[in-house]
């Protein structure tokens, strides 16, 4: 993949193969990473996968996997056999089932996929986080579920860009980061609360940047995405 940072990475979340293929078809894998949600996989599931990498993409599986241990050592077992790049996993499923998914990698040394922890959904904001139980800002929450990803040797966390700074403030550089949610004005938001722009990104030195429906949503993304990339690119 060609250096660059952050590197692009391009949600797929279609219920049609066939316009996620005349934007993949669109794509340099040399450039752009593809993300497979939930949607996508569902449908199409691991043949789809295999279709993708064909074609020379680097594919995260976001599946944001959350159970117990035991079964997360088998799923995580079975995913990291798809050959994908990066799979997700909620960090606050806890010390036991990090452990578990990060066991279940051994086996596959040099070619084990990322393991990327879950923090804070990009949807939510202070109300949210308070109607399910927890009692602190975001921010705190995305920097303690971001120290036990660390503990548990993950190799990056999933966060909200406006939390990085205070995560690379506390923690330093060792967790890769990634960053969902990026859009390029108000306007693109949707059911997105925590948002920032690619320029921003660039600016946090984030790791990675999935770019989703304010790309997908366009008639023609390809001239968006090729700004995106010149801006971004070293």
């Amino acid at each position: 993949m060609t250096i660059q940072k952050p590197i692009i990475i391009i949600a797929l979340d279609f219920v049609s193969k066939n316009k996620a293929m005349k934007l993949i078809n669109t794509l340099n894998p040399n450039i752009y990473a593809l993300k497979i949600g939930k949607i996508m996989f569902t449908l199409f599931g691991n043949k789809f996968i295999k279709e993708l990498q064909k074609m020379g993409f680097n594919i995260f599986l976001d599946l944001k996997f959350y159970d117990i241990p035991h079964t997360i050592f088998k799923t995580i077992q079975a995913v990291a056999s798809l050959d994908v790049w990066m799979i997700s996993i909620h960090v606050c499923g806890g010390i036991q089932m990090l452990h578990s998914a990060k066991l279940a990698l051994k086996p596959f040394h040099e070619k084990k996929p990322l393991l990327m922890g879950v923090t804070a959904l990009t949807s939510f904001d202070e109300l949210d986080i308070r109607n399910i139980g927890i009692n602190m800002s975001i921010q705190n929450y995305v920097l303690v579920l971001s120290k036990l990803a660390q503990n548990c040797n993950l190799d990056g966390i999933i966060c909200p860009g406006n939390t990085v700074l205070d995560v690379k403030k506390n923690l330093g550089k060792k967790l890769k980061i990634l960053v969902p949610g990026i859009r390029f004005q108000k306007s693109m938001c949707y059911d997105q609360k925590n948002v920032i722009t690619p320029q921003q990104a660039k600016k946090y030195n984030v790791d990675y940047i999935v770019v989703g429906r304010a790309i997908t949503s366009l008639k023609n993304p390809s001239i968006v995405l090729k700004n995106i990339y010149s801006n971004l690119k070293i």
